[in-house]
This record gives structure tokens, sequence and C-alpha cells, in this order.
């Protein structure tokens, strides 16, 4: 396969030209202007941050985004899905407060706001996925797959699951909606915390096949007749139903895999990443600890597997920062991953599984041509 061109640009940054002329530079010598906008409906992909954390991208870099979008003539939005955990992000009204805490509304980012899964997380469309050797068909959030057009603009980060957070983190699980949240976090079906269960019967009412039952004023849920749409998790106002946690890591790297293709098949795509504040755990966290290297630069490209690599290839290149947590962890009698920044900020992940997943089913190639711009 021939290899995939990836762009890049530093953060130096002058009174010619900041950082965010240097992003909207990027994003034309990287093509984006090839893609017929004109009255489609383009849907960024874009984290909003949990409360709490401050790693998240600052809202200026979504303005220029959606700026480019708009001027090349296309109905531009930012969107997320609902989480299955529990936080200020896990209906679509406390997502869109925690989205105007953090910066993100119309006046900053001059286009509107969409929680892709609807107001309780269940607002979802099912694609089929062909080539999918764990998911067969994805629930992704409806307003997302109501997009003509996918733009991805990523934090790159660590991740203690997957080994790091990129595009195709960013696309595959973020795109998923509550069901589809828990199908590539959990082997089984949602398990009630008991303790925490009042007895309301919110759950029982949105059950669609009797799957759930109260006893002693506990909920119950029968693995035989639950499909593991995860509506009960939705509606529950007191956090007692919640999946599994129960899949392994690599193979939770190969359902994002085939959850990003079933987002970005058979449409026009764009993915843009931002190697800053390279936070060692996921934005999903309400606190966020130092950078474990330096910030790098911004990187853009159609080939969502080829920008990852790019990043996870320049990110292994770069210095550990002292006092930060992957520099603590290499300090480790056994640690083996010193060659791997990811690996070594969490030994237990692969994030390799992801991208070789991906390229294997189509989405891109792990070969790339970095272009300096």
């Amino acid at each position: 396969m021939e290899k995939s061109k990836v762009y890049f640009t530093n953060l130096r940054a002058s009174a010619k030209m900041n950082l965010l002329q240097k992003l909207e530079r990027l994003l034309k010598k990287a093509g984006i202007e090839q893609i017929d906008f004109k009255e489609k409906f383009a849907a960024i992909k874009i984290h909003f941050g949990e409360p709490g954390n401050l790693a998240y991208l600052r809202p200026n870099y979504a303005k220029v985004v959606a700026g480019v979008v708009k001027e090349l003539g296309g109905k531009v939005f930012l969107t997320d899905c609902n989480t299955l955990y529990v936080g200020r992000r896990k209906n679509a009204l406390e997502h869109m407060d925690a989205a105007y805490e953090n910066g993100y509304n119309p006046f900053t980012t001059g286009c509107q706001i969409i929680i892709g899964d609807g107001l309780k997380g269940t607002d979802e469309a099912y694609v089929p996925v062909p080539c999918g050797e764990y998911v067969k068909e994805a629930k992704i959030g409806q307003a997302v797959m109501d997009a003509d057009i996918i733009i991805s603009l990523n934090h790159f980060k660590g991740h203690e699951l997957t080994g790091f957070g990129g595009a195709l983190k960013n696309i595959g699980m973020g795109c998923g909606s509550r069901a589809g949240k828990m199908e590539m976090h959990s082997e089984g079906k949602p398990r009630v915390r008991v303790s925490a269960c009042v007895g309301c019967g919110a759950c029982v009412k949105i059950c669609a096949h009797s799957a759930i039952t109260l006893q002693d004023k506990k909920a119950q849920i029968n693995h035989g007749r639950c499909v593991g749409c995860g509506r009960c998790i939705g509606t529950c106002h007191f956090n007692a139903i919640g999946a599994a946690w129960d899949e392994s890591n690599d193979v939770l790297n190969k359902k994002i895999a085939e959850y990003t293709w079933a987002v970005l098949h058979d449409r026009p795509h764009f993915h843009i990443s931002l190697v800053v504040d390279v936070s060692p755990n996921c934005d999903c966290h309400s606190e966020n600890d130092v950078p474990v290297i330096p910030d790098i630069g911004m990187f853009a490209s159609f080939d969502p597997v080829a920008l990852d690599m790019a990043c996870a290839d320049m990110a292994n290149q770069a210095p550990v920062i002292d006092n930060s947590y992957l520099a603590e962890q290499l300090k480790r009698a056994n640690q083996t991953c010193h060659d791997d920044h990811f690996c070594a900020t969490h030994p237990e992940t692969n994030w390799m599984s992801c991208v070789e997943h991906a390229e294997k089913i189509g989405l891109g190639t792990r070969e790339y041509e970095l272009i300096e711009v």
C-alpha cells in the first residue's frame, strides 16, 4: 500500500504567524479544501473535556477548523456522544453544561454543539460492519451518522486502557452511543450495583425486553433476556446500573477500530491531532496530571491510521518530563517498555493492537510520509 501523507507543523510562533494561523495553514496544506463541503453537514468530533480537567483542547482550535469549513460552504457543528460512566457528560444537558463551562459555545467556536446520541445516549443508528471480527453492527450516535462529512479534532494523550487516545479512539469510542460504548468496554451485559439501587422502577419501565424486575425493592437483570442496549443505564438517576467493564484491552482496541470503520466508511473524512499537554490519562478524568513529554506540534491527514502512527512515533522520540508520572514509571525495577512512552505509562496496554487492526480492516496504513509545513 502506498504511504499516506501526514502533514506536521511545530508550535513555534511569531508576530507574523500565531498558532491559530499555523493551524489554518496546516489544514489547507494537508488538502482539506479537496473535500466538497458546499451545503453539506460537517461534524467536527471533539472531546469537550470533563470539568476539572484542564488538558483538553482549547475551543480556539475548534473555531479555526469550523471557520475553514464555513469558508468552504459547509454547515458545521461540534459533536461528542454521552459517556458510559458516571460524570458530568452522561446526558446531553449535563454534557452541554460541561462543554460551556470549558469554553465551548457558539460564540467561542463559531458553530453549534450537538450531542451525537441525544438526551440519554439512546439516540443511535445501527451500522453494519461487514469487515468486523468483533462487531457486526455498530451503535453510533444518530447525529454523527446524519452528517455528510466527518472531521476529527483530537487531543493526543495517554490512556489507561488503550495506551493512547488519538484519532481512532476519538472517533471509534467517542462516536459510540451508550450501548455502543458498553459493547466496546464489556464482553457481558449491564450489572446492578445493589447498594445504590432505590427500587424506583425506572429501569423496569424502559426495558423493551422485560429483562429487569424488582425483587425486594432492588433491580435485577435477567441476562438471558437482556440485549445489552444500555437504556437502563441512561434512565437510572442513581447510577445504580453500569457496564461490566470486563473486555480485554486488546479486544477493546480492535472494537474501537471497527467502530471507527463504521463511522468513516463511505463518506469524506479528515483528521487533525494536536500533540500538546500530553497527560498520562484520558480527558474523561475530572483531573489531569502534568504532561509526560513536551508539546510537539499539530498534525493533519486524510488517513487516521497514519496520523496516529506519526503522532505516536514523534511522541516516543520526545524526552520524558522529569517528575511526571511517566518518569516515575520508568524508574520501576520491572519496567520493560523504555522505548515506548505509552507502554511505559500503562504497561498493561498495547496501543499497537488498535492501529494494526485498523490497517487490517482497510481504514488506512501505518506507513506514512511526514511533510513539515
